[in-house]
């Protein structure tokens, strides 16, 4: 099976549902798919399953597409719609009628409710009875077209699981179409499938019971069946199944909060997936370049948060300051309360520590001086006249520093001498608290920097005024 696509080129496909926002399950597998087809030279396609009429939405249209593309998975082929392919799944379907593989049902949902709860009574699997197999139904008397499924043993085979196989004799005869104009997921899928002769369908863990009815539909119409490949789920980092807290979120919040698209590409990559050196920080084009379908595990894929940070703030390190501000600013325009001058320097001493573009909004806040109690000024147990002595000293030392060496190398090297002599807590706490009215702020050379000779000074006499009116 695997030679004859070989010769026929690798085509596989993403087929989102526009009933609701992107995310990181279907963003993962688009990953997946795109790095297959572009390791062995194939085409990435997009369809649109868009028959769902009552939920599809052309917003959520939009942001898969924006999604997709922000995250650098440029599909080779499409969006095809569903919707604009009716006349050809009414083709394939009158063909199944024709031959007498499929027949129309006037089964109901009442009716099916009732013969569900009395087949659980009876302690059996639930499944289509097959009452109106041999009614010769007219498609005016029908609510549904239905497949007859034969009673076999559906094999096949799954690139990262192996051998596979399902007793269809368990499965009743499906569901396929509404009408001849309204297909059902598994029908359309195969019919799309063939059309498109994709050649490797790479999904969801949670497609493999759809996988036999989907051979079974391809064998009835006389269509090739693709090579399989189920991924492992993703899991929250309790091991339960995904969950809106952590990794639902769609894709579009996660560009919101601050995540680089290269960032969230190499995690989601690592979400089941890993090299044959372990590495886990590396870019798109490396990744392309060391994917291998077989090196995907089985068991469900942990999202660790954690991880993403550290990835996150990885990349952010690796980018200018003025990269990084024009992205801040795409992102959070209206949210900026300091000048670009100003912003780059926060950039340039905080970037270190930031683990997404969201986090500078807290780093220009450290910048806001509100107003704190004379006692955060106070060092553990130092009194009160030391820590006032030590900040009219750093006073002094600041006041004789010329405007250009007043950068965080320049005031490090004026003031550790001091902060050494006098008790680095003693000299360094005040200092911070006295420039960020905070007991957690960036360090007192960083804000010193950024803040400037004047404010510096300023804020300094301050502190010492808060201190003199007494605690």
């Amino acid at each position: 099976m695997f030679s004859f696509w070989k010769k026929n080129k690798v085509r596989v496909r993403i087929a989102p549902s526009p009933t609701g926002y992107l995310h990181i399950g279907t963003a993962r597998t688009a990953l997946f798919n795109w790095l297959f087809a572009k390791k062995h030279g194939g085409k990435f396609i997009l369809r649109i399953e868009d028959t769902d009429l009552e939920r599809s939405d052309k917003k959520f249209e939009k942001d898969i597409l924006e999604g997709l593309e922000w995250l650098g998975l440029k599909w080779d082929e499409g969006p095809y719609r569903q919707s604009e392919r009716l006349d050809i799944y009414e083709k394939y379907l009158k063909q199944l009628l024709a031959q007498g593989d499929a027949y129309y049902c006037e089964c109901g949902k009442e009716m099916l409710e009732q013969e569900r709860e009395e087949q659980l009574k009876r302690g059996e699997a639930p499944k289509y009875s097959g009452r109106c197999r041999h009614k010769n139904l007219t498609a005016k008397e029908a609510q549904l077209i239905r497949f007859k499924v034969p009673a076999e043993t559906v094999v096949f085979q799954d690139l990262i699981r192996g051998e596979i196989s399902f007793d269809a004799g368990l499965m009743g005869d499906m569901a396929i179409a509404k009408n001849l104009r309204t297909p059902l997921y598994n029908f359309a899928v195969v019919v799309d499938d063939a059309e498109m002769k994709i050649s490797h369908v790479i999904r969801g863990e949670d497609h493999i019971a759809n996988t036999p009815k989907q051979i079974l539909l391809q064998r009835a119409l006389g269509l090739k069946t693709p090579i399989y490949a189920h991924l492992p789920l993703i899991l929250d980092p309790d091991r339960s199944k995904m969950s809106k807290r952590y990794s639902a979120t769609s894709i579009q919040e996660y560009k919101e909060q601050g995540y680089l698209p290269e960032a969230l590409v190499n995690f989601m990559a690592l979400l089941g997936w890993h090299p044959a050196d372990d590495r886990e920080k590396m870019p798109l084009s490396e990744i392309r370049e060391k994917f291998d379908l077989k090196r995907t595990q089985k068991a469900g894929a942990v999202f660790d948060i954690q991880k993403l940070n550290w990835l996150n703030s990885e990349y952010l390190k690796e980018k200018s300051v003025k990269e990084l501000f024009r992205l801040i600013q795409e992102l959070y325009r209206d949210k900026i309360t300091v000048s670009e001058e100003t912003a780059l320097k926060l950039l340039n001493l905080g970037k270190v520590r930031m683990a997404t573009l969201k986090d500078f909004l807290a780093l220009q806040e450290s910048l806001n001086l509100p107003d704190y109690p004379p006692a955060l000024l106070i060092w553990k147990n130092t009194p009160k006249e030391k820590i006032l002595e030590n900040l009219r000293k750093a006073q002094e030392i600041l006041k004789g520093i010329l405007e250009h060496e007043f950068s965080k190398k320049g005031l490090e090297k004026y003031l550790m001498a001091f902060a050494n002599l006098e008790g680095r807590g003693e000299v360094l706490w005040p200092l911070r608290a006295a420039l960020s009215g905070r007991d957690k702020s960036p360090g007192p050379f960083e804000l010193m920097a950024v803040l400037g000779k004047e404010e510096t000074l300023k804020r300094i006499e301050m502190a010492m005024k808060k201190l003199e009116s007494g605690i």
